[in-house]
């Protein structure tokens, strides 16, 4: 397959999208959960993901509302201790999709943030 050359330059690395109905509240649940500042303000909210871009949080206009989706894509965050990170986004929160288990790849817990949005936590082997 040949690349195929465009004329568009990113400015920045590309970040995460999620529309929120509580930005802040949203916010404040993966800032601490990932141990990064939340940021402030009313509008908009970016947070800086530890190796991964960034995280950008945002409630959709009332004249084009995004209702919640449950689809393929998912932010997945590479912990070291998954029974720990577990623990912390459960009393944050997220609620458990699909129980722990083990995977050729690495150990790993489906979870539901907050607002109902697909998060997995990856404790990779070494």
């Amino acid at each position: 397959m040949q690349a195929v050359r465009s004329d568009i330059k990113l400015m920045h690395r590309p970040c995460w999208v999620l529309a929120a109905d509580d930005p802040a509240a949203l916010a404040s649940f993966y800032g601490t959960l990932c141990g990064i500042d939340p940021g402030s303000g009313d509008g908009v909210r970016v947070l800086q993901l530890p190796g991964a871009g960034s995280l950008m949080l945002y409630r959709p206009s009332r004249q084009r509302p995004q209702p919640a989706q449950h689809g393929r894509l998912a932010l997945c965050l590479r912990v070291e201790r998954l029974e720990a990170a577990q623990d912390q986004a459960l009393g944050l929160g997220a609620a458990v999709l699909e129980p722990m288990r083990q995977e050729p790849f690495g150990r790993e817990v489906w979870l539901t943030d907050p607002e109902g949005n697909r998060l997995l936590l990856l404790e990779t082997i070494p």
